[in-house]
């Protein structure tokens, strides 16, 4: 069977991916290789029961000898390896998580529900490198398939409301430690009916300044608050998140750079997982709101599309609704009063799944099939 080297195993994307392949079976469809950068000759029982020396993640030797490699490890790891593994004449497929690659011409960004032509043209001509793209484009493309591959789309504008998760396992800690510093400040005030809300806030608020309060990973206050910015800053007022949408959107659908224009603000919000994102989109045929419904609940099997009503809203499209489940809620659809052809929509879904996860170990399934 097909030699398959794992790496960034044990993180939060890479236990992720572990729990799907266990799930589905995928194991049993190929020969698996742990590798750890920082205890290679130790043993690992897997989640088949099955024991493993692991490899050093570092050894191009023997990464080299894999037929498949699938890394959730990040860029730096990537930065670091890839070169000297092709340089030392490996040909084999090269699948990640991290970004690193992404906008190389000799990669393809891979989400098969959206763009399974583009991944097997790609492959035909050779390209042995395939990316997962940005946890909240995918989402909002995975929930609006059916659009794009009816060439509805003109242009997007996105506004993405991002978990904590999203950002790592160290986010996630923190977000859960400030909740924490914040329900113990008022934990007093809180058992008593009479207190005034506006105590509780002022307490609140003054918990969220003080210097223990935990803020070494977010550089600010998640818990009761936002962060209206995400990635590193481009110089431009535009941050490398928001840069991404429009970049990644067309490389997806295999699009000459600009085709679909695409911009918005990229907030962090006090989630723990699931990504949203609030769209308006302009379509370049409005072709009204009942096709439009159609295309989107017809084009795959985990569009989840909620009526336009409070109540399904409420408790069908929210972070907490969706998360731990590959269905991506589609919602709030609606035709704008801003012009002809203009609609709003949001997306929610877990960015740990169809956002990072799940697209890399259906390229796995699509290498494999073809190996």
């Amino acid at each position: 069977m097909t030699k398959t080297g794992l790496i960034g195993w044990r993180g939060m994307v890479g236990s992720v991916l572990m729990k799907r392949m266990h799930e589905e079976r995928d194991f049993r469809r190929i020969t698996p290789f742990y590798f750890s950068a920082s205890a290679s000759g130790a043993t690992h029982r897997d989640l088949e029961g099955n024991a493993h020396t692991l490899l050093d993640a570092a050894s191009v030797e023997r990464l080299g000898e894999m037929d498949i490699i699938v890394t959730c490890q990040g860029g730096d790891y990537t930065k670091s390896i890839y070169p000297a593994l092709r340089a030392s004449g490996w040909r084999g497929y090269w699948i990640d998580a991290a970004s690193a690659k992404r906008m190389d011409d000799d990669s393809l960004i891979v989400l098969d529900p959206v763009n399974r032509e583009q991944i097997d043209a790609g492959l035909d001509q050779g390209i042995r490198n395939l990316i997962g793209g940005n946890c909240s484009i995918t989402l909002s493309l995975i929930g609006l398939t059916g659009l794009f591959k009816a060439g509805l789309v003109d242009w997007m504008s996105i506004m993405t409301y991002q978990a904590a998760s999203g950002a790592g396992a160290k986010y996630v800690r923190e977000l859960l430690t400030q909740m924490a510093s914040l329900s113990s400040h008022v934990a007093t005030e809180l058992r008593d009916p009479s207190t005034p809300v506006a105590t509780l806030l002022e307490k609140a608020r003054a918990a969220q300044h003080q210097p223990s309060f935990a803020q070494k990973e977010f550089g600010a206050p998640l818990a009761g608050s936002i962060i209206p910015w995400i990635d590193s800053d481009l110089g431009n007022g535009v941050s490398r998140e928001e840069w991404k949408g429009e970049v990644e959107t067309n490389k997806i659908l295999g699009l000459p750079p600009g085709s679909i224009r695409v911009d918005g603000l990229c907030v962090r919000i006090a989630a723990l997982q699931s990504h949203s994102a609030s769209i308006t989109l302009k379509l370049k045929e409005d072709i009204g709101q009942d096709a439009m419904e159609k295309l989107i609940r017809e084009a795959h099997d985990w569009v989840d599309l909620v009526p336009n009503n409070k109540a399904d809203s409420i408790g069908r499209l929210s972070p907490a609704a969706v998360s731990g489940s590959l269905r991506v809620a589609v919602g709030r659809l609606r035709p704008m009063s801003v012009g002809e052809g203009v609609y709003s929509v949001l997306t929610t879904g877990d960015q740990l799944l169809w956002g990072a996860a799940e697209p890399l170990r259906r390229a796995l399934n699509i290498v494999v099939d073809r190996h």
